[in-house]
């Protein structure tokens, strides 16, 4: 079953439908359904797939040559391939003229470092650029060290503009995940990917047999749970990353609640310097860390962080504190003492993060306006009492879409619509500029509440606004429609 690539199954598909050989790249960190979806693209009569090993190129090579020799069903002697090269172009006259797709996965490990790889994709290219007749042909590359692949099409690299389709994946978002955690309440379908995240390979854990809180006692708190097992580990084993313990100790800190550089920097116990920026942008380009700052402030401002993927999110707010009492004590007691209490008000902040890609999700289905910068806004007014924009964002079209997202088990009282507008003027009053904006009647409001609305909030909403938009669950979870297109 495929979840959540039709874009990419369909792209990949096209590949091999073209007359001349086409280059591809795909990149994701580890276990977000690369090889699942790189395995089920093509006809597998018409496949060679073939995952590098760890070791050393020569190793690699030569165990390719005894695969690819197994698969074709003819005999290749690895002592007549001694380079890349000659490799290369095996591959690539293989069943000359009929269709055929070869994919290397974890390609980084075909060579010891960066400029090992780099030399490896330029025997790629040297055999690739040999003239040959025309046929349908898909070479693949394929791994899980991001940085190490996209650099694979980086200006000055021996494969740049080569690539006929590149893709990265990127774990699913709330819906896709509810796929795979298709629980029957959607309140626990929220509370799944606030566990678990959209990483598949996590879903897949996942027990139907079981209640939402089984599965996060047997699979997240048990000290040798699956889930649990394979977050503790995912920063030893993502690819490209040196220096583990430095990054789990970044990782730890944002997980703890500490969010601003320097902050981190003191709780992880290394020096506040480019080092440390660098080694919290490599987890924000994997997707582990999420920056943030205020809607409108000043490129000066600096960013704060905070753990992205919920999965995560939840093992350092509530698995990690518990893990001596975890050891000891039964799971399902811990989750029903412990956590069960607090998991609301932490699922409070995961729903920030739905109501985001739930915009994205509705988009066709609500002919929604194009947002340019999805943000939030918190601090205080020039009078120093606090106040929070759950949503703050800029249209393309010069208006602000702004509302407040409610993880709420009772209707809104419309004493919450008029909490938001008050919040708006004052932003204003104290010298937001994006406020002025937001407080036109043109600009639309975006209210998201899993408890849903009172008549009296409806009712006000729609009076103050032309653009207006209240959601619950029901509405997240609805299939997007698709436009059929016009007959010409």
């Amino acid at each position: 079953m495929i979840i959540d690539r039709e874009l990419e199954l369909r792209e990949l598909q096209a590949l091999l439908n073209e007359e001349t050989p086409q280059l591809a790249l795909l990149y994701g960190r580890r276990r977000v359904g690369k090889t699942h979806l790189l395995t089920h693209v093509w006809p597998s009569e018409q496949t060679f797939y073939w995952t590098a090993s760890e070791t050393t190129p020569l190793q690699n090579r030569e165990q390719l040559i005894r695969d690819v020799s197994e698969w074709a069903n003819e005999h290749f002697d690895p002592q007549d391939y001694p380079t890349w090269r000659t490799v290369f172009r095996l591959l690539l006259d293989l069943r000359i003229p009929e269709p055929l797709v070869i994919v290397l996965d974890e390609f980084q490990y075909l060579g010891e470092d960066s400029r090992n790889l780099a030399a490896v994709a330029s025997e790629l290219n040297a055999a690739w650029e040999q003239r040959r007749a025309p046929r349908p042909l898909v070479f693949a590359l394929a791994g899980s060290a991001v940085r190490v692949l996209e650099a694979l099409d980086s200006g000055g690299a021996p494969l740049h503009g080569r690539f006929a389709w590149k893709g990265e994946l990127r774990p699913f978002n709330y819906w896709y995940a509810a796929q795979m955690a298709n629980f029957r309440s959607s309140r626990d379908r929220v509370r799944a990917y606030g566990v678990f995240g959209g990483t598949p390979r996590y879903l897949a854990a996942i027990k139907s047999s079981r209640s939402l809180p089984e599965n996060i006692a047997q699979l997240m708190l048990a000290p040798r749970g699956e889930v649990r097992g394979l977050v503790e580990t995912a920063i030893v084993q993502e690819q490209g990353l040196r220096e583990v313990a430095k990054y789990q100790a970044i990782m730890r800190a944002i997980g703890g609640g500490f969010t601003e550089l320097n902050q981190i920097g003191q709780r992880a116990g290394l020096p506040t310097d480019t080092t440390l920026r660098d080694k919290i942008e490599r987890l924000v380009d994997l997707g582990y860390v999420r920056s943030f700052r205020n809607l409108g402030a000043g490129a000066t401002v600096p960013f704060r962080y905070r753990i992205a993927d919920p999965a995560f999110a939840f093992y350092y707010e509530f698995v990690s504190p518990h893990a001596a009492a975890l050891e000891r004590t039964d799971p399902d007691y811990v989750w029903r003492i412990a956590i069960a209490p607090r998991l609301d008000p932490y699922i409070g902040h995961v729903f920030e993060q739905i109501a985001e890609q739930a915009y994205a999700q509705l988009q066709l289905r609500y002919n929604l306006p194009v947002v340019r910068e999805w943000s939030r806004w918190e601090g205080s007014d020039r009078n120093g009492s606090p106040l929070e924009i759950g949503i703050a964002a800029p249209l393309t079209d010069g208006r602000v879409l702004t509302g407040a997202v409610k993880w709420n088990s009772k209707p809104l009282d419309a004493s919450w619509h008029f909490h938001h507008l008050e919040a708006i003027d004052r932003l204003a009053a104290s010298g937001i500029k994006w406020a002025h904006a937001a407080r036109d009647a043109r600009s639309p409001l975006l209210y998201l509440a899993a408890g849903g609305f009172t008549k009296q909030f409806l009712s006000a909403a729609r009076s103050s606004r032309s653009e207006v938009y209240c959601w619950t669950l029901a509405d997240v979870f609805k299939p997007a429609r698709r436009k059929r297109a016009k007959t010409p």
